[in-house]
């Protein structure tokens, strides 16, 4: 039922855009496929929804906590070991390799953090990885002369 009014409704607005002709083959080709909806009540409220998503989308690579000392230019840090089921263990970098992964997750400007949607889909990402090379990485040995992250803006 849902499959007949959605595509409906398509071919309307299409044809008082005209440009149903140039759309009609997709549109019939829809209507062979079996389409299976899933429908849910709408979450609890609009503050529900945010604080879900502010889980997921404001995550930074590192959090306070999780560094437990900075001294002699070294940083000790909590990380999972992958290699061992995931057991979280204490970590210690030099300072300035530490800044270096840091920096691999300040995002490029303007560029919205979305997991499992658009470029960040599992199904794309080994096509997509070697599509989007960064330019230039950001020269750690200059960030700290600096003393200042780079701009983000």
């Amino acid at each position: 039922m849902f499959l007949g009014k959605f595509l409906d409704s398509l071919k309307r607005c299409l044809r008082k855009q005209q440009v149903l002709s140039q759309f009609n083959h997709a549109i019939q080709s829809a209507y062979k496929k079996k389409w299976v909806v899933h429908c849910e009540p709408a979450l609890a409220s609009a503050e529900h929804v945010v604080k879900y998503l502010g889980q997921y989308t404001h995550r930074v690579a590192i959090t306070n906590q999780r560094i437990l000392s900075i001294k002699d230019g070294k940083v000790t840090f909590i990380a999972k070991d992958y290699r061992d089921n995931a057991t979280k263990k204490p970590v210690t970098l030099d300072g300035v390799e530490f800044l270096r992964r840091f920096c691999l997750h300040i995002l490029p400007s303007r560029f919205v953090k979305i997991r499992r949607y658009g470029i960040y889909n599992h199904t794309l990402k080994r096509r997509l990885d070697l599509q989007f090379v960064p330019e230039t990485k950001p020269d750690i040995e200059q960030i700290i002369k600096q003393g200042k992250p780079p701009e983000t803006r």
